[in-house]
C-alpha cells in the first residue's frame, strides 16, 4: 500500500476476513519532518484499523542525499519500531543514486527496488541493479522487487518476468500492480510454475 495510492481503507475492509497475524501489512509515506511522519503514523494506523504496521516505508526516493532531507521522518520511524508500533523501516527507490545510498544506510531495513527482466523503467540496467541488490542482501536488508512487468510494458511476457524475478537470490518477495481481478487471478495462479527455486 501507499498513502498515495488511497489503499488504506481497502486493507481495513479486507482485514475484517483476513487474520491480522496471516499478512504482512506494508505502505508508503511521503512524510519528510517529524511532525509530518507522526501524523502519518496515527492516521494511517487508524485507516489501516490496526495497531502496528509491519513495514513502513519512505516514498519514491530520488536524490542520494535522501537520509538528510528525511532525517525528521526517519528518526520518528526508529522511535516507532523501540515502541512496537513499526517493524521495519525502508525505502522505495527510483534512482541509482537514491538506490546505492540505501544500500549504504544502515537505517535501511526494509528496501522496494525496481527489477525485471528488460530493464523498463529501472534505475539502471538489470546487472548493475542486482550488483547493488547484492550489496544490501549481504548487509542483512530485506529486498522487495517492484515493476516486474515494467509498468504494464512486459504485460505479453508475463512467464518470463515471474521467471526472471522468482529466479533471483537477491529478492525476498516481490509486488505486482494488476489493474483487474481476472489479471490478478491470473498472475497468482502463474506463479507456482514459474517458481525456479522451489
Amino acid at each position: 500500500m501507499a498513502d498515495g495510492y488511497g489503499s488504506h481503507p481497502h486493507a481495513k475492509e479486507a482485514l475484517k476476513s483476513v487474520k491480522r497475524e496471516r499478512v504482512v501489512i506494508m505502505t508508503k509515506t511521503q512524510a519528510r519532518s517529524e511532525s509530518e511522519m507522526r501524523a502519518d503514523l496515527d492516521r494511517f494506523r487508524s485507516e489501516i484499523g490496526v495497531d502496528r504496521i509491519d513495514i513502513v516505508l519512505l516514498h519514491c526516493m530520488m536524490d542520494s542525499d535522501w537520509p538528510r532531507q528525511r532525517a525528521g521522518a526517519m528518526a520518528v520511524l526508529s522511535e516507532a519500531k523501540a515502541k512496537g508500533l513499526v517493524r521495519a523501516h525502508g525505502v522505495s527507490c527510483h534512482t541509482l543514486g537514491a538506490l546505492k545510498t540505501a544500500a549504504a544506510t544502515d537505517w535501511v531495513e526494509v528496501d522496494l527496488a525496481r527489477l525485471n527482466l528488460a530493464g523498463v523503467h529501472m534505475d539502471a540496467d538489470p546487472a548493475t541493479v542486482i550488483g547493488v541488490l547484492r550489496e544490501m542482501k549481504a548487509k542483512g536488508k530485506g529486498i522487495i522487487g517492484m515493476k516486474l512487468l515494467g509498468q504494464g510494458d512486459l504485460r505479453g511476457r508475463v512467464d518470463q518476468a515471474l521467471q526472471y524475478a522468482l529466479a533471483q537470490d537477491v529478492l525476498d518477495a516481490f509486488s505486482i500492480g494488476a489493474t483487474t481481478r481476472a489479471e490478478l487471478r491470473g498472475l497468482v495462479e502463474k506463479i507456482p510454475a514459474a517458481s525456479v527455486r522451489g
